[in-house]
């Protein structure tokens, strides 16, 4: 594989899909602001990049894994940016969760560039990002699609197409991560009740994942609940970051749902009761006495 891929943003989900491209034998140079998170690839076989500029410099494709549209901007057009080091041609894939109209403005700053913008938020979770199972939903042009086939395939088992305009993949994105949110507090409220009504919450969960009420977040940050496990996988102020985003975006389009704002407003009572640090399952706490 004589493929570069720069990578910036090398937490959790970044770091992951690194080092899931190191083991297909790609070769990958990491930047973040976090120097432990690229030392830890560079021992994998990465090479360290000290800006995001250096991190493009020959690269064939970079990936963008950063938490917001606000950082996704400094990577791309800041100082050290990494557009102006990419060469004409090449694809930049967007993979935070962020609001359709700034993916459609890098998308348009990119293209002045001669660069190809690929809108591909993720989802999945570390471990899955680790193995390459994870979901990406990418929307971009055919062309730039097929020349990067190989390497959204290396990355993402769960590949899906969902248009060509820029900003439906974070629409999509947006859309599955209010559905995500609704499910977990949901779980929460239930395990709460379920352990207020004095049942073992592990078999209530047993019970939950054979039963009508099952739902993959649910029962996976439950398990770590349960276990009083908040050691942040994935933060709560992601989920609250996320829902208000998809909140934003239903607004734009005229829809005003039920259920996606008392999520939110879940997660963010539980940022605000000091959990923003912990890991999403931390909104149990909220239900407990």
């Amino acid at each position: 594989m004589n493929k570069h891929i720069g990578i910036v943003g090398v937490g959790n989900m970044g770091g992951g899909m690194a080092a899931r491209l190191l083991d297909c034998g790609w070769k990958v140079r990491a930047c973040d602001l976090v120097p432990e998170r690229v030392q830890a690839l560079v021992r994998l076989g990465a090479a360290a990049a000290a800006s995001p500029a250096q991190a493009a410099e020959g690269a064939d494709a970079l990936v963008v894994c950063v938490v917001d549209a606000q950082q996704a901007q400094s990577v791309l057009f800041g100082p050290e940016g990494a557009a102006g080091a990419l060469a004409p041609g090449r694809a930049v894939l967007l993979c935070p969760t962020i609001a359709p109209q700034d993916v459609e403005r890098f998308a348009q700053g990119l293209a002045e560039r001669g660069l190809a913008a690929i809108d591909a938020p993720m989802s999945g979770g570390p471990a899955r990002a680790r193995d390459g199972s994870m979901s990406l939903m990418v929307a971009c042009g055919d062309a730039v699609f097929e020349a990067q086939r190989e390497l959204l395939q290396a990355i993402s088992a769960r590949l899906f197409r969902v248009g060509t305009r820029p900003g439906d993949g974070a629409r999509t994105k947006l859309v599955n991560n209010l559905l995500a949110g609704i499910n977990l507090a949901g779980a929460a409220e239930a395990i709460a009740l379920a352990e207020r009504l004095g049942l073992d919450p592990g078999r209530t969960l047993d019970v939950i994942e054979q039963s009508s009420g099952q739902s993959w977040i649910g029962s996976d940050r439950m398990r770590r609940a349960i276990a009083g496990d908040f050691a942040p996988r994935a933060h709560v102020t992601l989920l609250r970051k996320d829902t208000g985003l998809a909140l934003d975006a239903a607004r734009a389009a005229g829809f005003e749902g039920r259920l996606g704002p008392v999520a939110h407003q879940a997660f963010d009572d539980a940022a605000r009761a000091g959990y923003d640090g912990l890991d999403d399952a931390a909104l149990v706490k909220l239900f407990r006495p």
